[in-house]
């Protein structure tokens, strides 16, 4: 296959299905928590991807109970991560990289650093997580605050995305590229896909893929 260069001069990378595969890990939690406050599971992790919990959380309980709700659902989550495996390709993606690199994800925190952890990945020096903004993908904020903290125009940076919320987020950021990780339908909206990050290179001005 012929490779193809994106020229960049950063990389915002989302965490949960592009670094690395907690998918199994995250719906057991969510299942879990489910049935704790008396719902239907299924229901409710058709719509958790790609969001904040604390906006799937405010789906599904009333105002006085989304701390205590929120609270749980990371506390699941946490103790959890340890079935974390990255995302075949970005080992070496990442350590190709030069200090360009920023995680965006909808995960809070501790819980980032919890599922990094568990895949061996590195944590960046600038990240933004699902608390540090107002408001969650598909909402542009967190990709242009992580660009801004970079010191890299939107304009220069890839995205890599797997969710549709975040594509869309990246898209309305006016990210340079989109590159979507998977295979599922909504990839089309990214500006191009890959099923995986095997093969992807930093090759000192942007992502050489294939």
């Amino acid at each position: 296959m012929t490779s193809r260069h994106i020229p960049c001069r950063a990389v915002l990378f989302d965490c949960d299905g592009v670094l690395v595969d907690s998918t199994g890990p995250a719906e057991d939690a969510w299942r879990q928590w489910a049935i704790e406050h008396g719902l239907d599971p299924e229901v409710v992790l058709d719509g958790m991807h790609g969001v904040r919990s604390q906006d799937t959380v405010a789906k599904y309980l009333a105002p006085e109970q989304r701390a205590a709700g929120n609270a749980r659902i990371e506390e699941i989550e946490v103790n959890g991560a340890e079935g974390t495996v990255p995302i075949a390709g970005i080992p070496a993606l990442l350590a190709s990289l030069p200090e360009n690199w920023a995680v965006v994800t909808s995960a809070t925190l501790p819980l980032l650093r919890a599922r990094l952890a568990a895949a061996g990945l590195p944590l960046p020096s600038v990240v933004v997580t699902g608390e540090l903004v107002s408001a969650g993908k598909p909402d542009p904020e967190g990709y242009l605050a992580a660009a801004e903290r970079l010191g890299v125009p939107i304009g220069e940076c890839v995205v890599v995305e797997d969710s549709a919320a975040g594509i869309q987020a990246g898209l309305a950021a006016g990210a340079g590229h989109v590159l979507g990780v998977g295979k599922e339908e909504h990839l089309d909206l990214a500006h191009s896909a890959v099923p995986d990050l095997t093969g992807v290179t930093w090759d000192g001005t942007g992502l050489r893929v294939g």
